[in-house]
């Protein structure tokens, strides 16, 4: 006589424990481990579906008051079973218990579609789950055991044959997963967040996961773009871009006066969309230009300074006419911050900050208040970006301005020689041309 430990219900973790059931003679040869079966339950022995996770000769219990199993569901989904058999295969290689390695695999239930998951589906919340779940297996067995790498082949290949044609359980991959789960719970970090950190890195796609944890010093740098690629849906280039390109360093910092200028919450998030630097790298400049030949280039290359500004920026215009009194005023670069709910003037200067940049840019701030926001937008700021930057010189310089104003510099370290300008006329050389 054959008897059999089943999970009842592996939707829910407080019925993880199995129960004894007696194999029927005409069933042994149906029934192994990960079958999917119909048992009596309950003292009403209603039917319900269950889980072999073990077969065995001895009875759990007294045998006299052990049920037998009713039938071997039909058509049961097969990944179910390879689950089952996933965990059977954890207990066994690891020496795990049986509810142990269960809950290892649980939260993949229903995750998994048509008998697999094919490479061409978005690695999703689930799946991410699954690998750090495995994250933890290899961890905690590695470290007790002192094993090598070699065991990850072994461990490649049963996962592989538990799940045929299921892409991500490749050794290179298992090294990735182990990484991971090792970069953010090696610290104290961890310690303090548990719950948080390990749902912001199961929220971004796979790839994601992977450009952050190499490309990143430590897990303060890792959880803002993790946060930064959610909030924004960035692609995995426009990620890489930004951590190339230092970000993390750079937002923020900027000198301003946001939080004696704007209420809360405002004032935080109106800080937060300043850089210092910008990097403007993407765009191609001779030397010795000018202020209107930098605010051409950016505005040619519009898409890229938007990415560099930050989210929220829609263009409005270069050049904006704004009339006071008698005279025409024209602002560099306009915009408006969907976020923010409000006008962002951009001056640029060429030159290191003086003083008076931050009089003038005050003065369009206040314009564009009086002349163009309306009662439903938030006060105007405004951005000086200037080549160079004193510090200190800045923060003086704020220190009576009346308007919410923030002062960086920018970087430009792709800058053509004078003698590599292209032979070709610019549209102001053919211009003087037509008129002569």
């Amino acid at each position: 006589m054959k008897f059999a430990n089943v999970i009842v219900d592996i939707s829910h973790e407080k019925l993880d424990r199995p129960f004894g059931y007696i194999i029927p003679d005409e069933l042994e040869e149906e029934i192994t481990v990960g079958t999917a079966v119909t048992i009596p339950f309950g003292k009403g022995n209603r039917q319900i579906k269950g889980y072999v996770i073990e077969i065995t000769d001895q009875p759990s219990f007294d045998i006299s008051k052990m049920k037998e199993i009713m039938a071997v569901e039909e058509g049961a989904a097969k990944v179910e079973s390879q689950l089952i058999n996933l965990a059977y295969w954890i207990k066994e290689n690891y020496g795990s218990t049986m509810n142990q390695a269960l809950k290892t695999v649980i939260p993949v239930k229903n995750k998994i579609r048509n008998s697999q998951i094919k490479a061409s589906v978005r690695i999703n919340y689930e799946m991410l789950d699954l690998y750090w779940n495995l994250g933890v297996a290899i961890c905690e067995k590695q470290n007790q055991a002192k094993w090598g790498d070699a065991f990850l082949k072994v461990m490649s290949n049963d996962l592989q044959k538990a799940f045929p044609g299921v892409s991500g359980f490749s050794v290179e991959n298992l090294k990735h997963i182990r990484y991971w789960y090792n970069f953010y719970t090696n610290n104290e970090k961890w310690l303090q967040g548990v719950t948080q950190i390990e749902s912001m890195v199961k929220s971004i796609p796979w790839g994601h996961n992977q450009r952050i944890m190499y490309k990143c010093k430590d897990i303060d740098e890792a959880l803002f773009y993790i946060q930064k690629t959610m909030d924004n849906n960035w692609s995995r280039n426009v990620l890489v871009h930004q951590i190339e390109s230092d970000l993390y360093a750079r937002q923020g910092k900027a000198i301003n006066n946001f939080q004696v200028k704007l209420p809360e919450p405002q004032s935080d998030l109106a800080e937060q969309t300043l850089k210092d630097p910008y990097n403007f790298d993407f765009l191609a400049l001779r030397e010795e230009y000018n202020e209107r030949e930098l605010e051409d280039a950016l505005v040619e290359q519009i898409t890229q300074f938007l990415l560099e500004l930050g989210t929220g920026f829609s263009f409005i215009g270069k050049q904006v006419e704004i009339k006071v009194g008698e005279s025409n005023f024209y602002i560099d670069l306009l915009f408006y911050h969907v976020k923010l709910h409000c006008y962002v003037v951009v001056e640029l200067k060429t030159e290191k900050f003086k003083p008076e940049f931050a009089g003038q840019l005050n003065f369009y701030v206040t314009a564009v208040n009086k002349n163009m926001k309306d009662e439903q937008d938030n006060q105007t700021i405004g951005i000086l970006i200037c080549k160079d930057k004193d510090d200190v010189v800045a923060e003086y310089s704020l220190e009576n301005i009346s308007q919410p104003i923030g002062i960086a510099q920018y970087e430009l370290t792709k800058v053509l020689r004078k003698e590599f300008k292209s032979s070709l006329p610019t549209i102001e050389e053919i211009e003087e041309g037509l008129s002569e």
